[in-house]
């Protein structure tokens, strides 16, 4: 029985509008392309910022970063090795907000996906 993931990120072009779709555990978002490069490129923000502060941490010191790039905030909570992150949406259009919380271990996981899915579309 193949491994069951508790998380997904499926890129769908042919879709239209909402074409990229984030999932964690019960829950699911689809986002349109700009939406979903604004959080490629929140999460990079975060990440630069996170990997210059974990180097000074004990390994079991708790961090709580916080950055808002609009649309989206995110908020990662953690240690330098185990950390979650919640994130938050706020529609430009006033179409649509929504929340999503990734737990330990898949916002690291879904983090390198994403990164890596968008750094491989042409």
């Amino acid at each position: 029985m193949p491994e069951q993931k508790d998380w997904r990120l499926i890129k769908d072009i042919q879709k239209g509008k909402y074409c990229f779709l984030i999932g964690v555990n019960n829950w699911a978002i689809e986002l349109q392309k700009h939406e979903f490069e604004l959080l490629y490129k929140l999460l990079l923000k975060l990440n630069r910022q996170f990997s210059e502060l974990k180097g000074g941490l004990m390994d079991e010191e708790f961090i709580n970063l916080e950055i808002e790039q609009m649309p989206w905030y995110a908020e990662l909570e953690g240690t330098k090795y185990k950390w979650n992150l919640r994130l938050i949406f706020e529609s430009s259009e006033q179409t649509r907000s929504f929340e999503m919380y990734w737990p330990i271990p898949i916002a690291e996981n879904l983090f390198y996906e994403i990164k890596k899915m968008w750094e491989s579309m042409d």
